[in-house]
């Protein structure tokens, strides 16, 4: 088997905090798979990562004589796949100055030293920043949808559902796929935009109302009611209602109750509590700034519509309320009336009145309890990544 290397520039890397605080961008989820399921589907091999140093326990490098280095924020499509399974020893593949892909030794690679360089002439499918996530999850879901499609065959939908609009594509694919032991009943599925995906076990109760493109992945519980816009992801395990538009949620997090969410993203084990609004678009109507880590300040995005960026182990009670494009570090805590800032740094605990640090054992203590409901173990590796994570943030409390 070949092995394949998903590799973060510290650059890239940094441009996805908070997400990547705790997980090498090819683990960010965009579409229905993460990028390195996308891959994984796409270029058999064995997989690793070269990512944060402190993350390595964790996600480690598997190294060989030679190598496949592929940049951690590329989707593939078939172009792609054909063009880097290619190149020979000693051989990368660019997009301008980008480095998409290297075959070659670790020494190499470190030395940068490409060899013989070929371009590709059409810009291949990436994210470069936090909020393309949300902006370019439509294509994604579109195009994994289509990947599951070709290998698979939907189970029926119930008849005491709704579609509105062709359930086909205009090349006859149709817009439904439907895993087995998902349960979908009375809702409503307008597919006039796109695909609507249902996963492994997932449960769509009565009186959801979706517009596709929608993705709902494995064992996702969508509650009576829920308005969902396109283009939405929820990752495995995730439990959602109220209203939604334009979100990516990665895995185990949620927002069970009424609420409006849209165009932001959410990462694992976060939970948003009954009442909970974030605001997308500001009363102004103005160009919306948001938080940079690598720079240490807001920058402009050209954006009209940014919500919610919010990392893992994070939550928000009841009736919270956030500013448009706020971001929202890791294991925060956040409670009280009124709008706390657009940045709260990672292990904060507060709102509108100011913000305390979380001590570590009593944020251990609240991730294990939530960890434990979903089957999962918070583990001494996951204690040591968080750790380092408090430390590299403190000068941001």
């Amino acid at each position: 088997m070949q092995n394949i290397i998903l590799f973060d520039t510290t650059g890239i890397h940094q441009e996805f905090l908070p997400l990547t605080f705790t997980r090498p961008v090819s683990d960010i989820r965009i579409g229905i798979f993460t990028i390195r399921e996308k891959w994984e589907s796409r270029l058999p091999g064995i997989y690793s990562y070269d990512t944060a140093d402190y993350l390595t326990v964790k996600y480690p490098m598997n190294i060989a004589s030679n190598n496949f280095f592929i940049a951690g924020n590329v989707c593939p499509d078939e172009k792609l796949v054909a063009a880097i399974s290619s190149l020979s020893e000693c051989e990368s593949l660019f997009y301008g100055d980008e480095l998409i892909a290297f075959y070659g030794s670790l020494d190499a690679f470190r030395k940068k030293d490409f060899g013989v360089k070929h371009t590709l002439n059409e810009e291949p499918f990436m994210i470069r920043k936090l909020y393309d996530i949300f902006l370019k999850n439509g294509e994604a879901l579109e195009a994994d949808y289509r990947y599951i499609v070709s290998s698979g065959k939907s189970e029926p939908l119930s008849a005491s559902n709704r579609v509105i609009g062709d359930p086909c594509f205009p090349d006859g694919t149709p817009k439904i796929f439907i895993e087995p032991g998902a349960v979908v009943e009375c809702s409503a599925l307008n597919v006039t935009k796109g695909p609507v995906y249902i996963g492994k076990d997932a449960e769509i109760m009565e009186g959801v109302c979706i517009r596709a493109p929608f993705a709902a992945c494995e064992h996702v519980v969508v509650n009576m009611g829920t308005k969902i816009y396109g283009a939405t992801t929820l990752g495995p395990y995730c439990k959602v209602g109220g209203e939604l538009n334009n979100v990516v949620m990665l895995a185990y997090s949620n927002k069970g109750h009424d609420g409006f969410l849209g165009n932001s993203v959410i990462g694992e084990w976060c939970n948003l509590g009954a009442g909970t609004n974030a605001s997308n678009l500001k009363n102004d109507y103005s160009e919306i700034k948001l938080w940079n880590y690598p720079t240490g300040r807001f920058l402009r995005t050209g954006l009209q519509f940014c919500g919610l960026m919010m990392g893992d182990h994070s939550k928000a009670g009841i009736n919270s309320m956030f500013n448009t494009a706020t971001v929202v570090g890791v294991g925060v805590n956040i409670h009280g009336s009124g709008f706390p800032r657009n940045f709260v740094a990672s292990f904060s605990e507060g709102g509108a009145a100011g913000f305390s640090d979380v001590q570590l054992p009593k944020f251990y203590s609240i991730a294990e309890r939530m960890m434990a409901r979903r089957g999962k173990t918070l583990t001494d590796v996951d204690k040591d990544i968080l750790e380092a994570i408090y430390n590299q943030t403190e000068s941001l409390r």
